[in-house]
């Protein structure tokens, strides 16, 4: 059995989306091949001094804020490496190629250069996921009010969201979903529903949610673009992990009105289960959008929300 590596990798992202890959140069393993700048973590290190001190001697560039993101584990012939991801979010100075490397800023789904390193290849699809995710609530609003809200929110730059709903009539929640999914078309958004597979095959929707039920019986990834799989720990995590998950939303993280006395998370189980989850996680549970820095700092992608989401 191979020794375990432990790595750091960043993504140094701009304002505009884009972030910066690296060619591996000459005279090292996968030469030529593209990667997250990074770097083996040295003994006594934490990975977040690991990271600071790889990108300053990566690409002459001082760290200022960075925050973790996704663990990745990979088994090349060489070495098997757990990598630790950051987002960058504020640096100074200019990039430079101190050793010798190329480099190039890639808006994500749009990216130009290539081959890719493998352990790095699935962060790209992470890339494209939005920071917020959004859950129906038409129950409380009504279909006609929610669907304005819904028309609101992805004006305002929604791009990723669930129908749920489920107490409503097979045929109404068909309708709805149908009518919902027509609005995410129209500004580039992406839908899921829940727990419904035969419903997202028939409305042509981006992929299905499933529940932590589902997920405990699943055998494989349903046939879809997308998948997010609700999780409360981390056999759960670790089965949408294995049937191969685009995301999961974890939680729930705080108290929620619906069961202020219920067991919640908090935010530093949380943390702990997120940072070793190897794909990316969205906060769900008493969450509203003031929390986007709260866990965006303990290892979320984003946060998930239902009411909150159209308030």
């Amino acid at each position: 059995m191979q020794k375990l590596v432990e790595v750091v990798a960043a993504v140094i992202a701009r304002p505009d989306g884009s972030y910066l890959l690296a060619q591996r140069p000459q005279g090292k393993v996968y030469a030529g091949y593209w990667e997250f700048p990074g770097g083996k973590v040295e003994p006594g290190e934490t990975p977040f001094e690991a990271i600071v001190r790889e990108i300053r001697e990566e690409l002459g560039i001082e760290v200022l804020e960075a925050e973790p993101w996704l663990l990745r584990r990979h088994d090349y012939e060489h070495a098997s490496v757990r990598l630790r991801f950051f987002r960058v979010k504020r640096w100074r100075g200019v990039p430079v190629g101190l050793d010798g490397q190329c480099f190039e800023f890639q808006l994500p789904g749009r990216e130009s250069v290539g081959p890719m390193l493998p352990a790095n290849g699935p962060v790209l699809k992470a890339l494209g996921l939005p920071a917020t995710y959004a859950i129906t609530h038409a129950g409380e609003f009504g279909a006609a009010d929610f669907l304005l809200r819904l028309e609101s929110a992805l004006s305002a730059g929604l791009r990723l969201m669930q129908v749920r709903d489920g107490a409503m009539e097979a045929e109404a929640r068909r309708d709805f979903a149908a009518a919902v999914l027509a609005r995410c078309r129209a500004h580039g958004a992406r839908m899921l529903v829940n727990a419904d597979v035969e419903l997202a095959q028939a409305i042509g929707a981006d992929g299905v949610h499933l529940t932590a039920a589902q997920l405990a019986l699943a055998n494989a990834r349903p046939d879809f673009p997308l998948i997010g799989a609700s999780t409360h720990d981390a056999l759960e995590l670790q089965r949408a992990l294995s049937i191969g998950c685009d995301f999961a939303v974890l939680g729930p993280v705080l108290p929620t009105p619906t069961h202020p006395d219920g067991p919640f998370l908090g935010w530093t189980r949380f943390a702990a289960l997120a940072s070793d989850a190897q794909l990316p996680i969205y906060a769900l549970g008493g969450i509203s959008r003031t929390d986007m820095p709260q866990a965006t700092a303990n290892a979320a992608h984003g946060i998930a929300m239902m009411r909150g989401a159209w308030l």
